[in-house]
């Protein structure tokens, strides 16, 4: 593991999110509530990417897709494939929950690093 460059903090603002590709990863950065957060831009679930998928209120981000929840600080799962009704319960059943990889970021002269 080491800490790599990403982008510089002014590409990222408040309320933002950028997905960058480092050491062949996608990543998805995230400024929201003052934090810098870093998740694979994949869902554990179907590795469908999360770039447009919501941010909740609780500090957590939901598939677009089938809209499981993981917890940006953590990756741990918050709701694991509930949609679509009836579909997403079989789904849930076909494949057990799994946590979102997140990693660890720091700014540092302008730029925000992520350790890879």
């Amino acid at each position: 593991m080491g800490w790599e460059k990403a982008v510089a903090v002014s590409e990222l603002p408040e309320n933002s999110r950028k997905v960058v590709t480092l050491k062949g990863n996608k990543i998805l950065l995230l400024h929201q509530q003052g934090e810098i957060y870093a998740v694979d831009n994949r869902c554990p679930h179907m590795k469908l990417p999360l770039k447009n998928g919501k941010v909740t209120a609780e500090g957590a981000i939901i598939c677009p897709f089938h809209r499981s929840a993981f917890e940006l600080s953590t990756g741990q799962v918050a709701h694991w494939t509930p949609w679509p009704p009836v579909v997403g319960n079989l789904m849930a059943m076909a494949s057990q929950p799994k946590a979102l990889p997140t990693y660890a970021t720091k700014v540092e002269d302008g730029s925000i690093f992520v350790n890879l």
